[in-house]
């Protein structure tokens, strides 16, 4: 392997599901200003959107989750184009 390719800050981090806040802890080196105290212990926070625990393919169910309302916003940017029956 190459030398001095490799970061060397890893640290213990929690990440936490935003849908169903799961939070699993971990080593990383993601950059976070949050913090989120697990067990009495302060960790760095890195907020996800999906996780194992809320993606369809591990979960083996279907779940729309629309945290940014993009599906409202699609559906009001295209409705002029509607035919009208």
């Amino acid at each position: 392997m190459r030398k001095d390719i490799h970061p060397e800050n890893y640290r213990m981090v929690a990440f936490k599901d935003m849908s169903n806040d799961d939070v699993f802890i971990t080593k990383s080196t993601a950059d976070t200003k949050e913090t989120l105290e697990v067990d009495g212990v302060e960790y760095p926070l890195v907020k996800l959107e999906i996780s194992r625990t809320s993606h369809p393919f591990y979960t083996g169910k279907s779940k729309l989750i629309d945290t940014a309302g993009r599906i409202d916003k699609f559906k009001n940017k295209y409705k002029k184009f509607k035919k009208e029956e």
